[in-house]
């Protein structure tokens, strides 16, 4: 947890696919509000089909700027992609009427555990990547979703909330925002039985 960082700057060399596939396993794991599992990993480690991935999730503008080329050169791009129709049938079945959420719509829904479920999966692909060696970033989508999503192949009712660049670092020393700001540190995060 203590070495993990967003990585921006990726070698292009290609990743191992047992270490990929191992990744996977453990997002899989993550924690599923209900026991849904209303989440989907679309993989890209072909060229192809990464180029269409960034075609539909950036402008060119974005691509053009000074930097991003490195982010761009992630051998493997990872899209959770989950699906909110799973968990209101979930949270509809008897043993989760006690929740409160049987019957209400997805955009009233207090929390929407299928963002959370796919976070919680991202950060286990995240620590993950950094236990192995790699170097990951967790970015939003620069494009319409629904256009992701198409190019992805992926149903269009689905839901993104951004997607990862995996592969071996470029550079062992971190950048971003770490560099520009000082951690928190506990005593100024933590409050002990109330704020």
């Amino acid at each position: 947890m203590r070495r993990r960082h967003m990585t921006r700057h990726f070698s292009g060399e290609p990743i191992d696919g047992d270490v990929v596939d191992r990744l996977l396993d453990l997002a899989t794991r993550a924690p599923s509000a209900g026991y849904t599992q209303g989440l989907d990993l679309v993989v890209l480690s072909a060229e192809h089909a990464r180029s269409a991935f960034w075609r539909a999730a950036s402008s060119a503008a974005w691509r053009d700027r000074q930097g991003v080329e490195s982010v761009l050169h992630a051998p493997v791009v990872i899209a959770p992609v989950v699906d909110p129709s799973a968990y209101l049938r979930r949270y509809g079945e008897p043993d989760k009427h006690h929740s409160g959420l049987a019957g209400i719509p997805a955009q009233s829904w207090p929390v929407p555990y299928w963002s959370i479920d796919a976070a919680f999966a991202v950060m286990t692909i995240l620590l993950a990547a950094s236990d192995a060696g790699l170097g990951a970033l967790f970015f939003r989508l620069h494009g319409p979703a629904g256009e992701v999503l198409a190019a992805l192949g992926a149903p269009t009712d689905r839901v993104m909330i951004g997607a990862i660049g995996l592969g071996h670092p470029a550079h062992s020393v971190p950048d971003g925002s770490p560099v520009r700001r000082p951690r928190r540190v506990p005593e100024d995060v933590v409050h002990r039985e109330r704020w």
